[in-house]
């Protein structure tokens, strides 16, 4: 008590300070600033408090032909906007690394954990079973590789740091060279802006590609049709485009459907319909750039047909390619060749006598279909049950029934492959299509009569000297 005493004795004089003051505020009525040139700065009045003591202030803005001094400022400040929309962009690219960056310490973190077992288990390796140790061991064989993997994605996340201080740094200079013009060489910044924003989109495309480690759990689009066929939208569609094409079965059909959007297929039936030349043979067709592209049944050539014009704009023979059920994939249905899109644009995979029966990679021009260059894998095709590309990778999975995994790859820009154990839920327990879209950054499939879209996870990784 005597020191709580002592505590209000000591705030007396302060208290007294602080009532004084506020009389003095009380009884003060703040005059009117004005600056030395009122036709070039804002006019600030200020007035005593209202009837709550609360204090009214009244701004007057300077006149509107200051704020635009001459052509300068305004291409200073559409060029501010543009550092400004690159900082946005910038913005979602580091979150989306930040994200991915997040996967890779979850991943790295259960590899530390692995690593450790392992150790136990080969001390002590004659107290287990030896099917524990070789499990364990296997997964160490699968994680393993991801560790260099994972320095360089390391790296690669500084390397999006750097761009946001750049455009930090460069919008701080913007912001200063609108307050005094002139004191900053305008052709020098608009150089750095342009090479920054050059950087940047390589980043951003760069993004787009990377190594498959993760397919979603199935979503159900739609019910409908036979127990073959193939559905897809254009991936080079323009914005607002958003058509879905539908063609059901795998032989003995020339008619294609056409909704005018996702949610008109899943809700209703209208649709237009296109009447192919030719009927088409398998479930490998694909709608690229205004163009269906199929094999025409019974036969190893390949179509282009305009869906606008619904003219054919070019055919071409897939020489040696096994057709007529010669070469298909593990279900059967006519399912020789199979046209695939990815973020490089067109492919066909097929298999030849020339090799064995195996897996045939062809890359072609969209518009001659002509064969740009070749890759002969040692994969049996009757052996795969579905294919697709991703970002110049054929991922193969292996079977179309049942329990279903990715585990074959064949990377073409290095031509080497290797076995993969990546889980995929086979819903519907029959795959008779499965396709890559890179737009929609998703899997398309038919399975069963019913049309299923999977989301997938990519790892990317940038390196600094590629941009």
């Amino acid at each position: 008590m005597p020191g709580r005493w002592r505590w209000q004795r000591d705030m007396q004089p302060a208290r007294k300070l602080l009532s004084l003051l506020f009389l003095v505020l009380m009884g003060t009525e703040l005059t009117q600033v004005l600056p030395t040139n009122p036709e070039e700065s804002w006019q600030v009045y200020s007035s005593a408090q209202d009837s709550e003591g609360r204090c009214i202030c009244t701004v007057v803005a300077p006149q509107q032909t200051m704020c635009s001094r001459d052509a300068r400022t305004k291409q200073l400040r559409q060029l501010l906007e543009k550092v400004q929309n690159m900082s946005q962009s910038i913005e979602v690219l580091d979150r989306r690394t930040q994200r991915d960056l997040q996967y890779v310490e979850k991943m790295e973190n259960q590899m530390k954990g692995l690593e450790s077992k392992f150790k136990q288990v080969e001390e002590s390796h004659k107290q287990h079973l030896a099917r524990q140790f070789k499990a364990i061991k296997a997964k160490m064989d699968e994680l393993r590789p991801l560790i260099p993997v994972l320095e360089e994605y390391k790296a690669d996340a500084k390397l999006v740091l750097q761009f946001k201080e750049e455009v930090q740094n460069l919008t701080s200079v913007l912001n200063e060279l609108q307050e005094e013009i002139g004191a900053y060489d305008y052709e020098e910044l608009q150089s750095r802006v342009s090479n920054l924003e050059e950087r940047l989109r390589a980043c951003m495309q760069k993004l787009a590609c990377g190594k498959l480690t993760g397919i979603s759990d199935p979503v159900t689009i739609k019910t409908s049709g036979s127990r073959f066929g193939s559905w897809m939208t254009d991936p080079l569609a323009p914005e607002g485009d958003n058509r879905v094409w539908y063609m059901d079965g795998y032989h003995n059909n020339r008619f294609v459907r056409e909704y005018r959007s996702m949610l008109d297929f899943m809700a209703t039936d209208n649709f237009t319909s296109h009447r192919l030349p030719h009927p088409w043979s398998g479930t490998g067709q694909v709608v690229y750039n205004g163009s269906i592209y199929f094999n025409k049944f019974q036969s190893h050539i390949i179509i282009r047909f305009d869906l606008k014009t619904e003219t054919i704009l070019k055919t071409r023979s897939l020489d040696y390619a096994g057709y007529n059920n010669m070469y298909h994939y593990a279900w059967g249905g006519h399912s020789d060749i199979d046209l695939m899109v990815d973020e490089s644009g067109l492919w066909a995979v097929y298999a030849t006598n020339q090799n064995a029966g195996n897996i045939v990679v062809s890359k072609l021009d969209p518009v001659s279909l002509q064969v740009l260059q070749t890759w002969n894998t040692s994969y049996p095709k009757r052996s795969a049950g579905e294919a697709f590309i991703i970002c110049g990778t054929l991922y193969v999975t292996n079977g179309y029934s049942g329990g279903t995994k990715v585990h074959y790859a064949y990377q073409t820009n290095a031509s080497t492959y290797e076995y993969i154990d990546i889980p995929f839920q086979n819903k519907y327990s029959h795959i008779s299509m499965l396709d890559y879209n890179p737009k929609d950054r998703a899997l398309y499939a038919w399975n069963n009569g019913h049309q299923v879209l999977y989301n997938v996870t990519l790892f990317h990784v940038i390196r600094s000297d590629e941009l």
